[in-house]
């Protein structure tokens, strides 16, 4: 299969070399020094005491690359309208668009799902219709991470724990090509599993890291020294049963308690959060992917969020204060 990471950090560099060590032609937009490490040395994969380095093809120019049978999309949620405006000429009549992207995506509440509102266009996740226009929703199937990487250096990854990929189509239908896709993915070695609704799966990964997220870059704490604070506790358990009521109201009710899912975080240690990790490092924050778009989905359900609202509003004017919003 002729596949291409557009977005080689270190979830897509991760993708991209389990699949080209089971014979995936892999093709790789990147740009700046990324770029002239991938044309110079390759991709490495490096996971414990191994390391495995496989050959791509790199080009700042989507053109170049030409039509593809996978595009794994694995960028941060601000750099996806320059994604959209570019990745034409990857795109086929049968391409598959793999989202492995963190928060609500633009396709969210596409493919019928949704309740009463259904095909509403999510303004804080792609305001104008944009990137629908570029990556038409025909193309995507939806996925949901639950790996841990993070970058030694341009082009090499390093894989730390977690080995799952959560795969769906938006409609939630078993089609033959997500089918094909799963079992291509678990060749490589990763667990996957295909989803019936792959938006639950999104909402209720969000549901844990909508509120860690923007306090760590609030605080600079790691998850264990958050948790640990009941008063900071108690605003996350608040604001989570204001996105449970949402989610109840637009067709993924979460069964569990803010307690039971603090107790999964808890189980990861003392990490820093990838928000966290891109205020360290000058990056573009994912504020309107994690929170924004929770908050525009109480509006749309009629659900009110004054504690979700006011994590949104601090987290934001943070975040404006350095520069990365």
């Amino acid at each position: 299969m002729k596949v291409c990471i557009y977005g080689a950090g270190a979830i897509g560099g991760w993708i991209g070399a389990k699949l080209a060590q089971v014979g995936c032609e892999l093709d790789v937009v990147a740009r700046g020094a990324t770029l002239e490490a991938l044309k110079r040395d390759g991709l490495t994969l490096v996971s414990g005491d191994k390391r495995v380095t496989v050959p791509v093809n790199a080009s700042d120019d989507p053109a170049a690359l030409g039509v593809q049978q996978l595009v794994i999309v694995a960028v941060k949620a601000p750099a996806l309208p320059a994604v959209a405006e570019r990745i034409a000429p990857l795109l086929g009549p049968d391409t598959i668009v793999l989202t492995a992207m963190n928060g609500v995506p633009w396709w969210f509440l596409q493919g019928g799902f949704g309740g009463p509102v259904a095909g509403a266009q999510l303004q804080a996740v792609d305001p104008g219709g944009k990137i629908d226009a570029g990556i038409p929703a025909k193309h995507v199937v939806g996925c949901v991470v639950h790996c841990s990487c993070s970058l030694d250096a341009p082009g090499v990854v390093r894989h730390h724990f977690g080995n799952g990929l959560i795969i769906g189509e938006p409609s939630g239908e078993s089609t033959s090509r997500v089918q094909a896709l799963g079992e291509l993915l678990a060749r490589a070695g990763i667990d996957t599993r295909i989803s019936p609704q792959i938006q639950k799966d999104v909402w209720y990964k969000l549901w844990g890291n909508m509120t860690v997220n923007p306090i760590s870059m609030l605080t600079g704490a790691t998850t264990d020294l958050i948790l640990n604070d009941d008063l900071v506790r108690g605003l996350i358990s608040t604001i989570m049963l204001e996105a449970k009521d949402i989610g109840a109201r637009i067709g993924v009710p979460i069964a569990e308690s803010p307690e039971d899912r603090h107790v999964v975080t808890r189980k990861l240690g003392a990490f820093k959060t990838s928000m966290l990790q891109d205020v360290e490092a000058s990056r573009a924050v994912e504020l309107d992917a994690l929170v924004s778009a929770v908050r525009e989905l109480g509006q749309l359900a009629g659900v009110q969020t004054p504690f979700t609202d006011a994590l949104l509003g601090l987290a934001r004017l943070r975040a404006r204060q350095l520069g990365l919003y």
